[in-house]
């Protein structure tokens, strides 16, 4: 069993999860509605990843107020300066992007003229007027962005399975849930 000041706080685990979920979610969403033709279904999916976007982009903001709150566990003690410099530049780009990309997504939405309305209830200002040229830049930025999203994801899950099964330094279990008690 780990030690308490080994893991993550609960809440920067649940935060850490729920984000993972919905971003992949979120991916899945964005390049299946592409290929959707123009119909109501359409429109409504399209809401529905909006609603999702500013969602990650509000969870975004609070996860990073909690990280700068709550300084996480030290990474294991083998870990090479240049491993641990890598760790912390792949988490920044990882936390950047997920503020950067729903940010995109609103901005394309305001210069393509359709805003934004979270949960069909409350209507977010345009961030930009309409701009038929600036909204498909901001589109390829957006999917350039989620591009680069999946790889650093990807990244991400390559260097926690080495570290789970090559080194077997447990770091894993500093962000997964536990149903015993930490000691």
């Amino acid at each position: 069993m780990m030690d308490a000041k080994q893991r993550y706080t609960l809440t920067a685990r649940t935060l850490h999860w729920l984000m993972a979920v919905m971003l992949l979610g979120m991916l899945g969403l964005g390049f299946y509605m592409q290929g959707l033709p123009l119909s109501p279904q359409k429109l409504q999916i399209y809401s529905w990843h909006k609603w999702a976007g500013i969602t990650v982009f509000l969870l975004a903001v609070l996860r990073l107020a909690w990280r700068v709150a709550h300084r996480p566990p030290a990474l294991p003690s083998h870990m090479g300066r240049a491993a641990i410099a890598l760790a912390h530049l792949a988490h920044g780009l990882l936390y950047a992007l997920m503020l950067i990309i729903p940010l995109s997504g609103w901005l394309m939405s305001s210069a393509m003229g359709f805003q934004t309305v979270w949960f069909g209830v409350l209507p977010l200002p345009d961030l930009l007027g309409r701009d038929r040229e600036l909204a498909q830049l901001l589109g390829q930025v957006h999917l350039a962005l989620n591009w680069s999203l999946i790889v650093l994801v990807a990244g991400h899950v390559l260097a926690v399975l080495k570290h789970q099964f090559w080194d077997r330094d447990g770091i894993l279990a500093r962000m997964t849930f536990s149903f015993s008690r930490p000691r």
